[in-house]
């Protein structure tokens, strides 16, 4: 009776231990975030691909406020395991990126010069920088990329919109030949081959 008691004893033991670890990891996560403060209240963070704030940090888990007002709850032992990024870590300034795809024969001068002037229109830039190169050249099209700052992610996703919308409507309207597209080329040693053929049926 006695070795079952202590047998039974041990399996609670390990059952209870099991239970245990998830409580233990998040208390330990909990200091190791408290001394280190790699997130804060209001950080701007992407987790599992998800773009959020920091609204709430309690003793076992942290919410974030997603873009679109879900709230996503993520253990505290999470931010001590696995690679996330916040954007706000020591400043909320932030840089960002618009791609565009134009045909080859698109001049790069007047686009530099509209993108200044929308950059210098646009409330949500900070003033720091912005600029327009070509980052790659396919068989049909070549990359364009915007670089510019603004004091915050919300900023900058606005100015990235402002740009990419301006850019759009400038090539519409100045240069739309210019605008990716396909080409197909008739062979021209296959046109009197349908001719003759055409010939000869009208002949018979």
């Amino acid at each position: 009776m006695g070795a079952s008691l202590l047998a039974s004893a041990g399996v609670v033991g390990l059952i209870a231990g099991f239970a245990a670890k998830p409580v233990f990891s998040n208390m330990i996560a909990g200091l190791q975030l408290a001394l280190t403060q790699p997130i804060r209240l209001d950080d701007v963070l992407i987790v599992e691909g998800e773009w959020g704030r920091v609204e709430e940090i309690s003793g076992t888990y942290v919410v974030m406020r997603l873009w679109d007002e879900r709230r996503l709850i993520i253990p505290l032992q999470y931010f001590i395991e696995k690679p996330f990024q916040n954007w706000t870590r020591n400043s909320a300034e932030i840089m960002g990126s618009v791609f565009f795809h134009v045909d080859y024969g698109m001049p790069l001068a007047p686009l530099r010069k509209e993108l200044e002037r929308v950059v210098h229109a646009a409330p949500e830039w900070d003033q720091r920088f912005f600029n327009l190169v070509v980052t790659d050249a396919t068989e049909r099209t070549m990359q364009l990329r915007v670089l510019c700052t603004a004091a915050s992610s919300g900023l900058a996703w606005d100015l990235r919109c402002r740009i990419r919308e301006a850019l759009i409507d400038f090539m519409q309207r100045e240069f739309p030949q210019h605008l990716p597209r396909l080409r197909f080329e008739r062979d021209a040693e296959a046109q009197p081959q349908h001719a003759t053929a055409a010939h000869l049926a009208s002949a018979e």
